[in-house]
């Protein structure tokens, strides 16, 4: 276990650290909100500038290098989601197939399926997504029903799951599921690899209001014949791989909330420094200036907790990140939601043109707020967890 005192200063970039901010802030600068509102609108997914973004070694920082990827860590793919997201261009499915799938199967796969998934995850030219929310589970994962049983060598998969993210445009997708244990006997969590186009595997486009090209899907399993090796790790360790992705999923989409909120910011001090009325650029007025400097010192706390909870997990010290991964969650999300909308507050009836572009960020900038995982959720964490208060459910 890593001495505390060893981890690297979470609030200072280093000289490489710096330099990865610029390439992707470049990247997602030359696409831009534009770009990601056309796919969008168009129904089509960000093919050009996920290919980019894998050509130039961003999607797969963290993952080792000696299966392609860049031998950095959470704090660096944290970097590149933040950045992309400032730039109006954050990838959802960043979150997804290099942090969540990709840290499973690194720590966890065996090492044949290290080298079947993770080049592919590293460099883009394999897109995986991840479902674990099911229709009557919710947020109470001890509540899933989707089930594999043995049949000879292989498994069947049957079950529901919902509000999945891009499986349109993934190759696989990790499944939590319930397997009969091989000592135990009782069901309990296994995770699976499932191919998106195998026999018995449908899928539903679940219509949203947030404009982002990543879809969301409810999924059906309806006997999906799976081989053995489709059973990520030994079939007993999934809880500790369930922590070990979730972890890293909260602090990208703290990463995304953050730049969301870096977007916003940027778009309502440049108008408010420009914008005069009375001879007066209306930021000099304490009641657009303060609300806006309330974000920022708010902003920064959450960045502040994000590199934190990536410095621990980069650490290795599980037991520690689960705490500041949840409270950084919170704080982004809280952010995002309050900066958009004192974005537009600022812009006045600007803030509802398409031209500013900010309108349309409103329901996603919701979206941290909910998930993963809800800020509800969050503060019941940190009551049990942290300050040592009873269970409320």
């Amino acid at each position: 276990m890593t001495d505390i005192s060893q981890i690297p200063n979470p609030v200072i970039d280093t000289e490489e650290q710096t330099a990865l901010r610029k390439v992707a802030f470049d990247l997602g600068s030359r696409y831009g909100i534009e770009y990601m509102r056309s796919r969008s609108d168009a129904g089509e997914t960000t093919d050009e500038l996920w290919k980019e973004a894998g050509q130039l070694g961003l999607l797969g920082v963290n993952l080792p290098e000696e299966y392609g990827g860049g031998g950095a860590g959470m704090t660096e793919l944290a970097i590149v989601e933040e950045e992309l997201s400032a730039a109006g261009a954050g990838l959802l499915m960043m979150v997804v197939s290099p942090a969540i799938n990709g840290t499973i199967i690194s720590r966890f796969g065996t090492e044949e399926q290290k080298k079947r998934w993770l080049p592919g995850i590293a460099s883009g030219e394999t897109i995986t997504s991840f479902a674990i929310t099911e229709p009557d589970a919710g947020s109470n994962s001890h509540a899933i029903t989707t089930t594999a049983r043995r049949d000879g060598s292989d498994f069947l998969l049957s079950g529901q799951k919902t509000y999945i993210s891009g499986v349109d445009q993934a190759d696989a997708i990790l499944v939590v599921a319930r397997l009969e244990g091989a000592t135990s006997g009782k069901l309990q969590p296994a995770l699976f690899m499932v191919p998106t186009d195998a026999p018995g595997l449908a899928k539903t486009h679940i219509p949203t209001e947030v404009r982002t090209p990543e879809r969301q899907f409810q999924l059906y399993f309806d006997d999906v014949r799976l081989p053995a090796e489709a059973l990520i790790g030994d079939g007993d360790t999934a809880l500790l791989m369930l922590f070990a992705g979730l972890n890293p999923e909260r602090i990208m989409a703290s990463g995304m909330a953050v730049g969301t909120a870096r977007f916003a910011m940027d778009r309502a001090t440049k108008y408010a420094n420009e914008r005069q009325v009375w001879k007066t650029p209306i930021g000099a007025h304490q009641g657009v200036s303060h609300p806006l400097a309330q974000c920022k010192i708010e902003l920064e706390l959450a960045r502040l907790m994000m590199r934190k909870a990536a410095a621990l997990v980069d650490a290795g010290r599980d037991d520690l990140a689960g705490e500041a991964a949840n409270m950084a969650k919170y704080a982004s999300g809280e952010v995002s939601a309050r900066t958009v909308d004192q974005a537009i507050q600022t812009l006045g009836g600007n803030g509802l043109s398409v031209e500013y572009g900010l309108a349309g960020m409103l329901a996603a900038s919701r979206l941290p707020r909910i998930a993963p995982v809800s800020r509800e959720m969050i503060l019941n964490y940190v009551a049990q967890h942290s300050l040592g208060l009873p269970k409320s459910y």
